[in-house]
């Protein structure tokens, strides 16, 4: 009979920073709002409408494809700004633009058949969900405790920059 005595190595769970979570967020959303609108042009009719001109029943101009690619210019632009913005500005600009892109994208999939509730509901959900995700991380943004001013603070303020 043996007896095991060696305890089996635990994973290291390293500490992922905000901005790499708000980044890889922005990321998975982006794949979903692309590929959501790509696998959308397999739906019958839809070739031959962009083909006569015509996107939702709006008709493709230069305002709409602008319009288009600032909508997903706007979250490509998140990924690499939850990288580099500072802090404040950062927690800020992830919490107006995810608040804002909620209802945009329930307004994407309204409008559509019943028949396809089920793939744009998946879409939909999918994405709502990190949104809610970059939401809740840019809420809960960790706070460096402040030091106080004054003589007494000087010293402190010493011992934790050295």
């Amino acid at each position: 009979m043996t007896i095991r005595t060696k305890t089996p190595n635990l994973l290291d769970n390293p500490h992922i920073p905000v901005q790499a979570k708000l980044a890889a967020a922005w990321t998975s959303f982006m794949f979903l709002y692309i590929y959501v609108d790509y696998f959308g042009l397999l739906k019958p009719g839809v070739i031959d409408d962009v083909r006569a001109g015509v996107v939702f029943e709006l008709d493709i101009s230069p305002t709409l494809l602008t319009m288009c690619l600032a909508s997903v210019a706007i979250p490509a632009l998140m990924v690499m700004l939850s990288m580099t913005l500072p802090a404040r500005v950062n927690r800020a600009t992830n919490l107006v633009v995810a608040s804002l892109y909620i209802p945009f994208s329930a307004v994407n999939a309204a409008g559509e058949s019943w028949d396809w509730a089920s793939f744009y509901g998946l879409g939909l959900v999918l994405e709502v969900i990190l949104l809610a995700l970059i939401l809740r991380s840019a809420w809960k943004w960790p706070r460096t405790p402040a030091v106080p001013a004054g003589p007494a603070a000087t010293d402190l303020r010493q011992q934790v920059s050295g």
